[in-house]
């Protein structure tokens, strides 16, 4: 889930930038410290949005810079266990596919897509399923579930996140619209 955050810390403003404008030098500095960060809390800081408050800066003895408290608004990404997310699928591989979900890649292992079968094409890099003939490939947007998840603040490229498309209206979004379509005929008749 994207949030909006506010946050506290304290930025070090080195002495060879203390002659340029200092809203802008802290701002460059809150994206280098803080964009592309892990937190257990807050989960992934996608970017700084604006900055709200600039303390009085402080000048540590032994050190040239000057240390200003700053308050700010962050654009975050936080998966949670059992929320419903939409992806992009990237990679179809023999055991199943990997899906972008914000700055994360999930795996949607073949077992979870649905409740057929499914089978790798590896000549065309895709899953298809053995009796629907249902096809997932890459580039296909799909609505999916997160059931398991292990993030690592310390290495947030070792993060896992599990997802499933075996539920009631989750599932590539062109098979949802065919549901959606299909639902529609019924009831007319």
């Amino acid at each position: 889930m994207y949030a909006r955050i506010k946050l506290r810390d304290t930025v070090r403003v080195p002495p060879s930038k203390l002659g340029e404008d200092i809203e802008s030098v802290i701002n460059s500095l809150l994206w280098e410290q803080f964009e592309g960060r892990l937190d257990r809390e807050y989960g992934m800081i996608i970017g700084i949005e604006s900055i709200e408050e600039i303390g009085e800066g402080r000048i540590i003895e032994g050190d040239g810079a000057v240390y200003f408290d700053v308050v700010f608004n962050a654009i975050c990404f936080k998966p949670i266990h059992q929320e419903v997310v939409e992806g992009e699928v990237i990679e179809i591989v023999e055991f199943g596919a990997f899906v972008s979900i914000g700055p994360f890649d999930a795996l949607l292992h073949m077992s979870q897509v649905t409740d057929d079968y499914m089978v790798f094409d590896e000549k065309n890099k895709r899953l298809v399923g053995k009796e629907t003939k249902k096809v997932l490939q890459e580039g296909d947007l799909v609505r999916a579930r997160i059931v398991s998840l292990s993030l690592k603040e310390r290495e947030p490229e070792k993060s896992k996140i599990g997802l499933t498309m075996r539920q009631p209206w989750l599932g590539a979004l062109k098979w949802i619209e065919e549901e959606i379509e299909k639902l529609k005929k019924e009831s007319e008749v």
